[in-house]
Formats: structure tokens, C-alpha cells, sequence
């Protein structure tokens, strides 16, 4: 007799690790996941959009608006709305969550991935336009975008950092959550009410790192593939450290959350490794996966849910100490992949301005 499988992606749940989807798809797709794969939330970004965008879906709304409007203004109109009826989908996990999950991601636009005040100032028009309490505003973690986290907790906005690349990046982050959760508590703020996560990008690292050790010769072979999981596991020792001293210790005592790190990019760009691996790797308490459609799937398919995220520790720091002494610059390559980023998501936003302009002529 067959017996049907637990599917993977609920057994991840299991370990502590919320998985999230990477994309947007219909209001029936987004149902089913939650119902069938136990999805916990939804991130957006520009090129998602830009992908949703291309096609003729929202021709009909973007005409409506006619040459009156600007074409920032017709996307953020669209984007909210988008994001509203997600929002709408998910608010049940939010509330059985307690607010821990059930949230969806909308992003800043990335022009202003280098100015803090625009940053914050879009940050409260977004969040006050969608009007959804499961929802988290997506700041980048440029040296600007620091600062705009920390004024944004403080409001009690939820935020999802994007584009984290480096440990040391990803500390300054923290900081800022918890600066921010100080500020608000000093001015009479509940710190129980905003939400973060810091999204931790992981397949990219190993695509510029593996061409530095491929040109290191047949003796660093061995370390191809191993450098973005090794940084995501010492990323993670990180947070473990940071919520778990003293300063972090009172606000908890008040009802604050842990600023759990988001592993992002966890599609595998290189088809010599397994199509799950950015996923199997990093299962461990406290975290969230948002998973591409692609990866989902794979996952879903023949994925295995185990807790490695805690495991070889002590390997994960050799990897990278003897990549360090190789010579290859894990801080040069993570500042690389951070203005590429910003660049990748700007050059996004800017086709869907584009795009939209011919639609309304």
C-alpha cells in the first residue's frame, strides 16, 4: 500500500525556521500554499514586480490612470494594492502566530537606497498606504539604510532588511533593531509591536566567491560551494551572541522579538550543486527561508528537513579563514554584491517607470 509523505517544506516548521515565498502569484495560488506547504508569509521586490508588471494583467488598471499621474505614483498604487490582498491572505497566520509570521514585504523604492530620510519618509507613506498591521517595509542595508531601520522600529513600523551580505553588515543591523527598540521604549512605545528580520543573502556569495577560488588552482577546489553557507552559519552564531546578552535580555522582559535572519537568494545559481542545498543547509530555530517558486517546488518534491543550521561551526570558520589566507576578500566580494544589488533592484524599478510610461501614452 502507498502511503503519501509529510511534505518537507512542513517539516521544516518543525526545527523552528518559517518558510516564506519569494514571488507573487493569484490569490488562489497564495491559499493553497498556506493551506497545503504551510507557507508563513510573502517578500516582493522590484523585480518581482517588474516581472508581474510586464504582462498584460494590470494593463487595464494602469490605463485607468491616464496621463495624470506619475509613473511612481501608478506603481505604488498598484504595488500597494498587490500587496494588500496578500497582506489580507496571511492575516490568519499573523494572528495564530501572534504575530511572529503571517507578515508580506513591501519594498522602498531603491533610488533612495542611499538617502536616509527619503528612505524613512517613503517607509511611513508605504506602511500607512497598505494599512495592513501584517506588513513589513523592506529597507536595504546600505550605510544609509542603517539609521532609517533604527528611526522606523522606533515608530513601531516592521521592517524586513534586504540585502545583507556580510557578518559584520548584518551586526550593524542588529544594532540598529535593538537602538530602535530602545528609542521607542523611551518614548512610550509598546517594543512587542514592530517586527524585523534581516534577510541574509546567500547563493550570490558563492557565485563571486567561487570565481576567486577557481582561479586559486586545483588545490582550493574543494572549497567551491562552501563559502555562502559557511558566512550565513557564522552570520547566525552572530544573532545567537547578540540576543542573548543583557541589552536584548530587557527589552525581551517587555515583550520585544528577536530580529530572526531571513535567508534570501537560496535558489541555487550553479547547476553542479543540488537544487535544495541554500535550503537543507540553513533549517535551524529562529529563522525564515524565503523560498523562490522553482526552489519550492524542488524543495517540496525531494527536499529533506533537518536542523544543520547549528552544525560545523568550527568548519564554517576554517572555510573561511583559509579562503581569507588564499587571498580572497569575503569583504570585498559581500560590498561588490551589496551596490550590485541596489543596482539590479534600481535598474528594476526604473523598466517598470518605463513600462508603465507606454502603457498611459
Amino acid at each position: 500500500m502507498w502511503l503519501k509523505t509529510a511534505n518537507p517544506l512542513k517539516e521544516i516548521l518543525k526545527y523552528g525556521q518559517s518558510v516564506w515565498y519569494d514571488g507573487l502569484v493569484s490569490e488562489e495560488e497564495f491559499a493553497a500554499m498556506i493551506r497545503e506547504d504551510g507557507i508563513r508569509g510573502a517578500t516582493t521586490n522590484p523585480t518581482i514586480f517588474e516581472k508581474a508588471l510586464s504582462g498584460s494583467e494590470y494593463d487595464a488598471e494602469i490605463a485607468a490612470f491616464g496621463a495624470r499621474h506619475a509613473e511612481d505614483e501608478i506603481y505604488r498604487t498598484l504595488a500597494v494594492r498587490s500587496v494588500q490582498k496578500v497582506a489580507d491572505l496571511f492575516l490568519p497566520v499573523y494572528d495564530r502566530t501572534r504575530g511572529c509570521d503571517g507578515f508580506v514585504s513591501i519594498e522602498v523604492s531603491p533610488l533612495l537606497a542611499y538617502d536616509t530620510a527619503a528612505t524613512v519618509e517613503e517607509a511611513r507613506l508605504l506602511y500607512r498606504a497598505v494599512d495592513r498591521k501584517n506588513i513589513m517595509i523592506k529597507v536595504p542595508a546600505t550605510p544609509a539604510g542603517i539609521p532609517a531601520i533604527e528611526t522606523l522600529i522606533s515608530e513601531g513600523i516592521s521592517v524586513n532588511v534586504t540585502l545583507i551580505f556580510s557578518v559584520k553588515r548584518h551586526e550593524e543591523v542588529m544594532l540598529a533593531y535593538l537602538s530602535g527598540l530602545e528609542k521607542g521604549l523611551a518614548a512610550g512605545r509598546p517594543v512587542s509591536e514592530p517586527a524585523s528580520v534581516a534577510s541574509f543573502f546567500v547563493s550570490r556569495v558563492d557565485t563571486l566567491a567561487d570565481k576567486e577560488i577557481e582561479a586559486k588552482g586545483e588545490a582550493f577546489k574543494g572549497f567551491l560551494g562552501k563559502t555562502a553557507i559557511a558566512n550565513s552559519k557564522i552570520a547566525y552564531a552572530n544573532f545567537e551572541r547578540i540576543f542573548s546578552d543583557e541589552r536584548f535580555k530587557k527589552l525581551k522582559a517587555r515583550g520585544a522579538k528577536v530580529q530572526r535572519p531571513l535567508w534570501a537568494s537560496t535558489g541555487t545559481k550553479n547547476p553542479a550543486y543540488g537544487d535544495v542545498l541554500y535550503v537543507e543547509s540553513l533549517i535551524g530555530p529562529d529563522t525564515v527561508n524565503t523560498i523562490p517558486p522553482a526552489t519550492l517546488a524542488a524543495f517540496r518534491d525531494h527536499g529533506k528537513a533537518e536542523p544543520l543550521l547549528k552544525t560545523d561551526l568550527a568548519d564554517a570558520e576554517k572555510t573561511l579563514r583559509a579562503l581569507r589566507g588564499a587571498g580572497v576578500d569575503l569583504d570585498l566580494i559581500t560590498r561588490e554584491l551589496e551596490d550590485a544589488g541596489v543596482r539590479l533592484f534600481a535598474d528594476s524599478y526604473t523598466r517598470i517607470l518605463e513600462g508603465i510610461r507606454r502603457k498611459i501614452k
